[in-house]
């Protein structure tokens, strides 16, 4: 069998090749191991999942495993998103979870995390320490089960529910009196995963007029991939037009990212929404803190912070790092660029449905559109434009642009001197007008990432300058 990693979010796998019920075995007596070694199993444990191909048959499996070395599952008694089952972690003072999800990955692919106790994605230590659970287990270490039935019986398996509890806790985070001040028509798209029947259910309880689409259970998604990006939500864009409303909302597989559709139709990048809500917290919340964003998120942020009177800190990629960031400096937004999010009161776990509360609320608290709230932001704090660029290479090309990245080290790009360079985490490159560029290789595939944002009014034709000179400078071609 393949060897089994846990990368930046999980262990993903396509089904019946890797991710098989006896796979999955290995990866829960790992999991199950690792808990009793941390005195987390006596606490129990959660297990969610999600709408994905016989999700709900991998979970099944999970659940046997925990209960063969006497841990006691709560199990979910329906799909739910991952935020949902980490917040579970919390009513049950669990000591984890377990969540069968890939996410926003291809149809043909599974996958499981595990969610610590403090209820946010586990860190690499944690991962790690799995992982060697794991290859114990490859290398002949027992897998212990116990059927169902019989846990059952000896109480160490709990059917749950905690919908309930879940949207009581997002109604004490949202401003609820807002949604009175102005009627709001929304458009829902939950991507067919795990998010269907919340979004929609919260929004109609908050008065707002909603009409959903891709609201079941696909595990093929449409014959697309459940991610809420510019290029996918065509559906919604659609949608939004048709209906004349006022936002279309998307949350992607497992419902721990969203995607912002403006009234206009056009796509609200995450970066974008992300400054347009710090200005909204702190005009709209009296608590203060850092704010933590992952090295390839929009450093506007950092303008909005620094005016405000609050730091920045500035994590790796992975929100298990702004998690790590909201558990220890009480921070008051976590964000990154990809579409994660959470904020201070709410689990350190990046939560999709709680963002499309927050865009709704920004709107029906304001009475205002997108762009006019994006007009009001610039004149305050001027404008930046951002872009990600996903460029594949021949994986034999990989190795001489990655020694083109190490001696990559301009004195100025697009005609702007060089501030600073790091190398932490790829190339991160800071010029001294405030634009910088970031570049990353993918460690599980033949692609490299190009982050630019672009300041000053000509932004655009920046943005496109410094693209274009940092891809002829490594040797990288746009497709």
């Amino acid at each position: 069998m393949s060897i089994i990693k846990f990368g930046t979010d999980g262990w993903r796998a396509i089904i019946a090749k890797d991710f098989t019920f006896e796979n999955v075995k290995i990866v829960a007596q790992g999991i199950a191991s690792y808990a009793n070694s941390k005195n987390l199993g006596k606490k129990g444990i959660v297990i969610g999942y999600d709408n994905r191909f016989m999700s709900e048959d991998f979970a099944a499996q999970c659940a046997k495993v925990l209960v063969g070395n006497g841990i006691k599952v709560f199990l979910l008694k329906k799909t739910a998103p991952t935020p949902v089952t980490a917040f579970a972690i919390r009513v049950n003072e669990a000591g984890g979870a377990i969540m069968l999800t890939a996410s926003h990955n291809p149809p043909n692919y599974n996958g499981i995390k595990f969610i610590p106790e403090y209820a946010g994605p586990a860190l690499p230590d944690e991962t790690d320490a799995i992982e060697e659970e794991v290859n114990r287990v490859i290398e002949g270490a027992r897998v212990y089960e116990l059927e169902l039935e019989e846990a059952r019986k000896l109480e160490l398996l709990e059917d749950i529910d905690v919908d309930k509890e879940y949207i009581a806790h997002l109604m004490k985070i949202i401003d609820v009196e807002s949604f009175k001040e102005n009627d709001l028509k929304v458009v829902a798209d939950p991507m067919f995963g795990a998010g269907v029947g919340y979004l929609d259910k919260i929004l109609l309880e908050l008065g707002c007029e909603v009409r959903t689409i891709n609201n079941y259970r696909d595990a093929l998604f449409g014959g697309s991939m459940p991610e809420p990006t510019v290029h996918i939500l065509s559906d919604l864009k659609r949608s939004v037009g048709t209906y004349s409303a006022d936002l279309g909302l998307a949350l992607d597989g497992d419902a721990d990212r969203f995607g912002i559709i403006d009234k206009e139709g056009n796509f609200v990048t995450p970066n974008r929404f992300s400054y347009l809500l710090l200005n909204h917290i702190l005009k709209t919340r009296s608590f203060r803190g850092p704010v933590s964003r992952s090295i390839a998120t929009s450093h506007m942020l950092d303008r909005v912070a620094k005016r405000n009177g609050l730091s920045v800190i500035e994590t790796p990629v992975g929100f298990k790092y702004i998690g790590e960031a909201m558990r220890d400096r009480a921070c008051i937004l976590g964000v990154e660029e990809s579409g994660g999010l959470s904020i201070f009161g709410h689990i350190p776990e990046k939560d999709g449905i709680l963002a499309c509360l927050l865009a709704a609320e920004m709107l029906a608290k304001t009475g205002k559109t997108f762009d006019e709230l994006s007009e009001e932001f610039y004149e305050e704090y001027g404008s930046v434009v951002s872009e990600r660029l996903d460029i594949a290479v021949r994986p034999k090309e990989k190795d001489e642009i990655l020694a083109n990245m190490k001696a990559y080290h301009p004195k100025s790009i697009a005609g702007v001197k060089v501030d600073t360079y790091s190398d932490k985490e790829g190339n991160k490159i800071v010029l001294d007008d405030g634009s910088w560029v970031l570049i990353r290789p993918s460690g599980t595939e033949p692609l490299f990432r190009i982050y630019v944002e672009a300041v000053e009014s000509n932004g655009e034709n920046k943005l496109k300058e410094i693209q274009q000179e940092v891809l002829e400078a490594l040797g990288l071609t746009r497709k």
